[in-house]
Order: structure tokens, then C-alpha cells, then sequence
């Protein structure tokens, strides 16, 4: 059967769009799916008499809300051409870095779709970072809690350790593409900035990265590997000294040297283009799983999730089921609790606001200055969030929901026990929420995004929790 949008059967009904959704709310309209907030009408579908009188008009969604989105070409059309995920995104940039920016998203358009620069790409992905990476059954830790079965896909098997190597390659690439002579970039829990030193080396340039004074600390085994691979590794020992104030540090190195250097943006976030770049070059995990998962199972998985800071490994895995009856979850950190501070869930507490030059969902005072946040995990300690994300939160696609530090520790250390495979704390959270999830469901299936290994967090997790998980006092 063949199925129209809302605007097509608006279109050929002659009547408007909001009109076509409260026939659909009140159920006058046979055969209806439903994606999210959007619907799919079949195409032979019958115009109801205009019965306005039955409209509950309690449950009219407000038109500024509605969204109606085909995602069999979402790709083509979001971001818009000035980067905006419906009202979220955008470039809120000093003057001095318009033209900057605006250079990278032309040179971007530019090599994107050429053959030569998608073949490199896809050579260095394959013979450098080691891609495909496998799609793996955790049979015991599914069988430990059910009948529901849990997988991952391993990006924790990518050269580096992590899915951040997808984009920093590309960026990398990009950067040699415009001439620049120097790779910036910010880390929280340092993967990001061992991508950025393994790209900067593999291409052959210098490489600058700023960390937190409390990151540093925390995760020393990734600051001596960015230090070995050539990387300066600048600490930051303004405001709480993590990932936030790191972001703002390195804005303000670019800023006073944007003609030689290329800012590595480590996640979706920042100033159009960063969000698009970013999705672009991680949706590769969700093609690579979406015909894996098919190829294994015969069929797609019930449920996709993985851990959310600004939110690119999510963002990565989402992209190949977001067109497919698939439920998706994005795992915020909730941390020690609700209280500002204890955790860094910015879809769950943050409100519309701009931070480092975008538009999204922001952990703010009511002065419309960002809060601090934490989370265990160094790399889910961001108080906002990607604004494609917050778009696809307000229409409806993906469901958002969160873990506490507890839970993540716990999910830590039953993953390493039951299938040898130690998680990054980061991807821990997406594991703790399938193992919760998994015991509410009956059967089926949960595809993982385990976006990073443990390496990294091994000696704070010895020193704080011990080799068996208890907390040391």
C-alpha cells in the first residue's frame, strides 16, 4: 500500500494541514501510521465528511509543535541551508568568524558528494580505523536477565577506541581540503581529543587540545596517549574545569587564529556547519548496524539506544532506523539526582537557549547563563545538547530518558564479567538502560551503540569502586 504525508493529503484534499491532523487525532481517518508526531495517510484513503462538531479539541496539538516529517528524505532537507533542525540550530558566531565558518560549509558541500574525497574516506576507514565494526549478541548478559535479547554494536573496536574517530578523520581530511595548517579541538573524557591528535598526525598536522584541570586528572591514560601521537594538551582551570569551560577555551583559540587552524568540533553541537558535518560522517555506524542487524536476525531490532551528551555516537545509530518502525532512546546522565549540579540530562531539564555559537536545550539559570553539571562519565558532562536532537525530541522520533551514575557503574561491571568486554563509562549508561529496559519487555530485541571502550576510565573506576564494583569509602 501506498502512503501520503500530511501535506500531500492536504494538498489533494484541499483543506489545510492542521485541519487533516485533527480528522487523524479523532480517528476519521482509516489506516493511519503513526512515526513519531508525524502520520503516513494511505494514498486511497477516503476525504471524511466535515463533521466539525465531533472535533475534541482538547486533543489539537498546537500547530507551532507540528512538524510534518518524511524521513525517507529527512537527510536532503535537515538542517536547512542555515542550519536549523525546525527552530533549533542556527550560527550565533562573532562577526569575524561568519566568513570563517561560512568557508568550511562551502568547501564542505564542495568535496562531500565528489568521488575522489568519499573513496578516501571510505579507503582510510577501512584500512585505518578498521571498519566495519561487528554487531555482537551479548548471550550470556541477555540470558542473565531474560527472554529479551541485547546487542551492540562495538564501536569500541574502531582504531582509537571510539566512534569520535569517524568524524575526526573526515574533519581531518576536510582541513587538508582548505589548506589549514592546524587542528583545535576540546575533549571531556578524552577520546575525542586522541581522534583529533591520531587525525592531526595521520595528516600530517599540528594539533592543540584543551582540557579541563578535572578531566585531566580523571583520565590520564587518553591525555598521555594524545601527548604521545604529538598533541599539546592545554589545561583549562577556569569555572568547574570540565568539559564546558574546555569548549569555551578552544572558541577562543580559534577565534585569534581561524585562518590556519580547523576547529574539530567533538560532537553535534556548535555553530552550523559542526551539527551537519558531524551526523554526516557518524552515520556510517547506523547504515554499518541497520545491514548487519538484518543480516543476523532476519530482522530489524525493537528498540535502538545509545548514551546522549552533546549526542553524536546517538545521533550516528539513530540515522539508519529513522525511517523504520523502530523505537529509539537516547540516554541522558542523571547522575547523583535531579538537583542543578547532579546530573547533565539537558533534554530531560534544559530549556530553549543558546550556547557555543547553536540553539538547542540548555542547563540554565533564569539569567540565561548555563549551570554546572556533572555526570561520572566525562564525556556525558555537557550542558546542552545537539539542537538535532532537541528537534527530533519535540517532534516525537526519539524518546529520551536517563541513568543514573549507579546504574552505569553497575552496568560497568556486569558487562566486563559476563562478556569480557569493558565499556567506556559513557556507553555504560546506553547498556544500564537496555538491561533496565530489557526486564520490562516480554521478548524481543535492543540494539546497543557501545560507543567507546574502557580503557580511559579504568583507573578512576579501580580507585573509587575497586575490581568488584563496590564503592570505596
Amino acid at each position: 500500500m501506498n502512503y501520503l504525508s500530511v501535506k500531500q493529503i492536504s494538498d489533494l484534499w484541499k483543506i489545510n494541514e492542521r485541519r487533516v491532523r485533527v480528522l487523524i487525532e479523532n480517528d476519521r481517518i482509516p489506516g493511519v501510521l503513526r512515526v513519531g508526531k508525524s502520520y503516513l495517510i494511505p494514498s486511497d484513503a477516503t476525504k471524511p465528511n466535515d463533521g466539525r462538531a465531533s472535533i475534541k479539541v482538547d486533543k489539537i496539538v498546537p500547530e507551532k509543535e507540528q512538524y510534518d516529517v518524511d524521513f525517507s528524505t529527512y537527510f536532503k532537507y535537515y538542517p536547512n541551508e542555515k542550519g536549523y533542525f525546525g527552530k533549533y540550530g542556527g550560527a550565533y558566531v562573532p562577526k569575524e568568524l561568519e566568513k570563517p565558518f561560512q568557508e568550511i560549509y562551502d568547501g564542505y558541500l564542495t568535496i562531500c558528494k565528489s568521488t575522489k574525497f568519499i573513496n578516501e574516506l571510505r579507503r582510510i576507514r577501512k584500512e585505518f580505523q578498521g571498519r566495519p565494526t561487528p554487531v555482537y549478541h551479548c548471550e550470556r548478559l541477555s540470558n542473565s536477565i531474560g527472554k529479551v535479547q541485547i546487542y551492540l554494536k562495538r564501536e569500541d573496536l574502531n582504531h582509537t577506541g571510539a566512534h569520535k574517530i569517524n568524524h575526526c578523520m573526515g574533519e581531518g581530511l576536510l582541513a587538508k581540503y582548505l589548506g589549514k595548517k592546524k587542528l583545535i579541538a576540546e575533549t571531556g573524557a578524552g577520546s575525542h581529543g586522541v581522534a583529533v591528535a591520531t587525525a592531526a598526525a595521520y595528516f600530517g598536522l599540528e594539533c592543540e587540545i584543551y582540557m579541563g584541570e578535572v578531566d585531566i586528572k580523571k583520565q590520564a591514560p587518553n591525555v598521555a596517549r594524545m601527548q604521545i601521537l604529538g598533541a599539546k594538551v592545554i589545561p583549562v582551570t577556569k569555572g568547574n574545569q570540565t568539559l564546558k569551560e574546555a569548549v569555551d577555551a578552544a572558541f577562543e583559540a580559534y577565534l585569534k587564529d581561524y585562518k590556519n587552524t580547523f576547529y574539530c568540533i567533538g560532537s553535534v553541537v556548535g555553530p552550523h556547519p559542526f551539527p551537519l558535518m558531524v551526523r554526516d560522517f557518524q552515520m556510517v555506524v547506523g547504515k554499518e548496524a541497520r545491514e548487519q542487524f538484518l543480516e543476523m536476525t532476519g530482522e530489524l531490532p525493537d528498540v535502538v539506544c545509545a548514551c546522549v551528551g552533546g549526542g553524536s555516537n546517538s545521533i550516528g545509530i539513530f540515522s539508519g532506523f529513522l525511517n523504520d518502525p523502530v523505537k529509539l532512546v537516547g540516554v541522558e546522565p542523571l547522575g547523583k539526582g535531579e538537583k542543578p549540579g547532579d546530573n547533565a540530562a539537558s533534554i530531560k531539564y534544559g530549556k530553549e537557549g543558546i550556547l557555543h555559537g547553536f540553539k538547542s536545550l540548555v542547563i540554565e539559570d533564569d539569567k540565561n547563563q548555563p549551570l554546572p553539571v556533572y555526570s561520572i562519565a566525562s564525556g556525558l558532562d555537557y550542558p546542552s545538547v545537539g539542537p538535532e536532537h532537541a528537534f527530533l525530541h519535540d517532534i516525537g522520533r526519539i524518546s529520551y530518558d536517563g541513568v543514573t551514575d549507579a546504574e552505569a557503574v553497575d552496568a560497568f561491571y556486569k558487562l566486563s564479567r559476563l562478556e569480557g568486554i569493558i565499556p567506556a563509562l559513557e556507553s555504560a549508561h546506553a547498556v544500564a538502560y537496555a538491561m533496565k529496559l530489557a526486564k520490562t519487555m516480554h521478548h524481543g530485541s535492543i540494539l546497543v551503540n557501545l560507543s567507546g571502550r574502557g580503557d580511559k576510565d579504568i583507573d578512576y573506576m579501580i580507585e573509587h569502586y575497586g575490581v568488584d564494583g563496590v564503592k570505596v569509602k
